[in-house]
């Protein structure tokens, strides 16, 4: 068996390319669940990052990730202090396996003997010390050579986890044992077998392997995902300090998980026990799981007047949600849905938001709230010939030097210091203060102060489309792509 040389340091890998279809209406595509503070102050991402900060053990982060969510990614990572980390865009999502070969190529390029540990970013571990201490006992096998799967020992006879039949102990790596088996998610009774039996884990979809190791098991067992990933990366462009694979390449990877491709088909892999507190937020339940509970056995979250309810989820984003009466329900409001179903079919919600999708209705993908790079804004009213939208700069940010052929723009400072460009001159705003944008002027927004600025935008012209832009300057480099088309 190949041993890879050295003790080098483990190299977190962060996939953060799901849409979180089963937590909608908060996770949404152009916005999911990783990006979201579902499960305390700090977004998934973040947390998933803080728990690999160790600087003895983990080198920087590596984040792969869906190119529309870049900035955002960015963002979150320079908060914790991570302002080099590496960020690989995926055009489109190509499940984890392409992501995990694109990894492992980055890896070995500049460490021919780099370790990976493969993060979702949306899983949710509760004791961050004992998560290391499993690293750090899969490291043994790792460094054999060893595919090192992280199982949990199950805690109920959950159907919605797939299961790893534990083998015998490892002769050369304590605390590591073979694998017999994989199962996916079984049935109730089939779960409830496996729990009584106690040879068999939760497989946690953390993996820790050697980047070598890794790219010689995709040569062998699926060489397309391996060639796809390699074509992508000689092809990749450099943005800003952004990794962006060559969409061509990339759109011939084979859409397939990292189980399938590899890890079950393998003769490498290893399964090491661990037993840290461990969630897969894939679903509303799985939240009101892990939820600080109230005496009837309530999760609330935001916005909530609730009387008599029992086992409920509830959550008021942006609007009051009053529950009267009502007992295992998930009620879930934003300022444009309202979701309500019981705790045992949230797992179909994405169902229901292929229906919404079918529709035409835009809040099956998007948010009120367009994030970019620097700030947001949100549609308030729309009407025939004209838009009303909020803009929030961040400080020290600015928006593209642009014009529009079709709309005229007026902007009204609500609070903060506005610096606008506008064909050639330049007129500094205060609170209360606008300005007026006609029609083909080229113009810019710019944030001087220290604080947020927030204005209205009124728009009005025979087409308000955010298609309808000139980019001259921007200081994102971003390109005039479907993502970047609003200033």
């Amino acid at each position: 068996m190949r041993r890879t040389a050295g003790p080098s340091k483990v190299t977190p890998v962060i996939l953060s390319g799901g849409t979180g279809t089963r937590l909608w209406p908060l996770s949404r595509e152009a916005y999911p669940k990783q990006l979201l503070a579902l499960a305390g102050d700090r977004t998934m991402l973040q947390d998933t990052a803080s728990r690999v900060s160790d600087p003895k053990l983990f080198t920087k982060p590596m984040v792969v990730a869906n190119h529309e969510h870049r900035f955002i990614i960015a963002e979150q990572m320079r908060a914790l202090g991570l302002e080099d980390t590496t960020i690989v865009l995926e055009p489109f999502g190509r499940n984890t396996a392409p992501a995990a070969a694109v990894a492992a190529l980055v890896a070995v390029a500049s460490d021919p003997n780099a370790i990976l540990l493969l993060m979702p970013a949306d899983h949710v571990v509760r004791d961050p010390a004992a998560f290391r201490a499993a690293v750090e006992r899969g490291l043994v096998a790792a460094h054999e050579g060893r595919l090192v799967l992280f199982g949990l020992k199950p805690t109920e006879p959950a159907t919605g986890f797939g299961y790893i039949e534990q083998g015998d102990a490892h002769p050369t790596a304590p605390g590591s044992y073979s694998v017999k088996r994989f199962v996916e998610k079984p049935d109730r009774a089939t779960a409830e077998g496996y729990v009584a039996a106690g040879t068999y884990l939760w497989n946690s979809g953390i993996f820790l392997l050697p980047a070598q190791a890794l790219i010689d098991e995709f040569q062998k067992l699926d060489p397309g995902v391996l060639a796809a990933a390699k074509r992508s990366l000689d092809s990749a462009g450099r943005d800003l300090d952004f990794v962006r694979l060559g969409e061509e390449a990339f759109r011939e990877a084979p859409s397939i998980s990292i189980d399938y491709a590899v890890m079950e088909k393998t003769d490498r892999a290893i399964v090491v026990p661990a037993d840290f507190a461990w969630t897969d937020a894939g679903s509303w339940s799985s939240l009101w799981d892990i939820g600080a509970k109230d005496r009837s056995g309530n999760v609330v979250a935001g916005e909530t007047v609730i009387e008599d309810a029992k086992g409920c989820y509830i959550r008021g984003e942006g609007q009051l949600v009053a529950a009267l009466g009502v007992e295992d329900l998930v009620i879930v409001a934003t300022p444009d849905v309202v979701m309500v179903t019981t705790k045992g079919r949230d797992q179909d919600v994405k169902t229901l938001v292929n229906q919404v999708r079918a529709a035409g209705h835009a809040s099956a993908t998007e948010t009120l709230r367009n994030h970019r790079p620097w700030g947001f804004f949100q549609s308030i009213h729309t009407g025939d010939r004209f838009q009303v939208k909020r803009i929030t700069v961040k400080p020290g940010a600015k928006l593209s030097l642009q014009k529009h052929f079709h709309r005229a723009e007026h902007w009204v400072v609500v609070n903060g210091t506005a610096l606008v460009t506008r064909d050639g001159e330049q007129v500094l705003l205060r609170e209360n203060e606008s300005v007026f944008l006609p029609l083909g002027c080229v113009h810019r927004l710019e944030n001087p102060g220290k604080v947020p600025l927030n204005l209205i935008e009124v728009q009005s012209g025979s087409y308000l489309g955010e298609d309808d832009i000139v980019r001259y300057e921007d200081m994102y480099a971003r390109v005039k792509d479907a993502t970047d088309t609003q200033v």
